[in-house]
């Protein structure tokens, strides 16, 4: 074919190959940590590296995991970098900080002031884009660091930090967390949350700038054929008796009271029930002492999670302080019917009597009677629990980290917030 046979047209039509991104991504949780932040920034971080970005990924050093300081990957002062390591996946580039135990949750960490770290690092290095999944002292220190060298940022609202704080008798600094966390979102081009309605939750508060990111699930690890006979034989349960199961961490925050009231009610009616708790937490003696009969399985992971998960028949999250709350879609693709409160992800996912049950939000006495009635209708709960299978096969991962990506490609050229950035250097200087 000639030049001048050439269609313009068809010229401009043809696609041109979008350039990777070079994504620094910084986070104070990770896994090995059990927590439904860390295990999302991972699928995300995954996500990307698959859709050929290179990440560079800056969290506080683990001591059981990523070894002692001065071995190679230990992180340095707020005036060095931390030190890096390459990860073993391609396009990963680890950055380890120093951290400090979180108090009562003494296996987590939390990163410490490191803005000089950062201005250094990305100097040398300068990311597209930065990603702030957490707000902690290390997301701040990043946030500081980016505004210095202008680098744009995308942050995530993972975590009701304003919501917990009642749970721990704290419940007067709810204005000034709230208020910490709207100059540190407003400082940044686009804070990322996972449903509409904490979209427009954050937008009553003042926020700007949010957008929905959701969530997925791994339909592959989570699915009814983990379902283990011999699992349940373990438990002391036959093929036809009722295992009510939570998993999640054991801690106030997590509405347990509701739970407890919840099997109660359940066991009234039905002796031969079981109740399963995964997970572990600072309640874990108390509810140990209240419900001597429970199976309290600790902390599982990978298919052996996934077998618990399976292996139950009625799944109840009582929490009302989550952002998402993975574990819903979790027990959804095990093809296990949950009772929830109406809002998060079970708010956003559940069809009550279709594909799951809800309850209004803090009503504990609609929760306990849903959670009963389902408890007693086994037809319901199979019918349910299919349907939910079908639902949370659609929460693809793929499609999830592209809409990601989408947002930081917007991002890129996109200038600082001015009114957040003002109130940032305020609280700086």
């Amino acid at each position: 074919m000639t030049a001048d046979a050439i269609d313009p047209l068809r010229v401009e039509l043809f696609p041109a190959a979008q350039r990777s991104l070079r994504i620094a991504c910084v986070t104070e949780t990770w896994p090995p940590e059990v927590n439904g932040v860390s295990l999302t920034v991972a699928r995300m971080v995954e996500g990307l590296q698959q859709r050929n970005h290179d990440v560079q990924l800056i969290r506080p050093r683990q001591p059981r995991h990523d070894g002692v300081a001065g071995a190679g990957t230990s992180a340095g002062s707020d005036d060095e970098p931390g030190a890096t390591r390459l990860a073993e996946e391609p396009r990963l580039h680890e950055v380890l900080m120093r951290g400090l135990p979180i108090p009562r949750y003494p296996n987590l960490r939390m990163g410490v002031p490191s803005k000089r770290a950062l201005v250094k690092l990305w100097a040398l290095n300068r990311p597209d884009v930065v990603h702030i999944a957490t707000e902690g002292p290390l997301g701040w220190s990043a946030l500081q660091a980016a505004r210095h060298l202008k680098l744009p940022v995308a942050s995530d609202f993972r975590t009701n930090f304003h919501a917990y704080s009642k749970h721990y008798g704290i419940g007067w600094l709810h204005k000034p967390i709230m208020a910490y966390l709207r100059k540190f979102h407003n400082a940044t081009q686009v804070t990322l949350v996972p449903t509409e309605a904490l979209r427009r939750d954050l937008e009553s508060y003042g926020f700007r700038n949010v957008e929905v990111v959701s969530r997925g699930v791994d339909t592959a690890l989570f699915h009814p054929a983990r379902r283990s006979e011999a699992l349940r034989a373990q438990w002391g349960v036959r093929p036809d008796d009722l295992v009510v199961h939570h998993v999640g961490r054991l801690a106030p925050e997590k509405n347990l009271t509701a739970l407890v009231a919840a099997w109660d009610a359940i066991r009234a009616v039905q002796p031969r029930a079981r109740l399963l708790l995964v997970g572990d937490g600072p309640a874990r003696a108390d509810l140990q002492a209240r419900l001597p009969d429970a199976i309290f399985a600790g902390q599982r992971r990978g298919t052996d999670l996934a077998a618990h998960y399976a292996s139950g028949d009625l799944f109840l999250f009582p929490s009302t302080t989550e952002t998402f709350g993975n574990v819903t879609t979790e027990a959804m693709a095990s093809g296990v019917p949950v009772v929830a409160y109406d809002y998060a992800a079970a708010g956003q996912l559940i069809r009550p009597g279709l594909n799951g049950q809800l309850a209004p939000l803090d009503d504990t006495a609609a929760f306990v009677r849903t959670a009963l009635a389902l408890a007693q209708d086994t037809e319901a709960r199979r019918s349910q629990g299919l349907a939910a299978r079908d639902t949370a096969a659609a929460l693809d991962w793929t499609s999830i980290v592209a809409r990601l990506e989408q947002s930081l490609r917007r991002i890129v050229h996109s200038p600082a917030p001015q009114e957040g950035l003002s109130a940032l250097r305020a609280a700086t200087n």
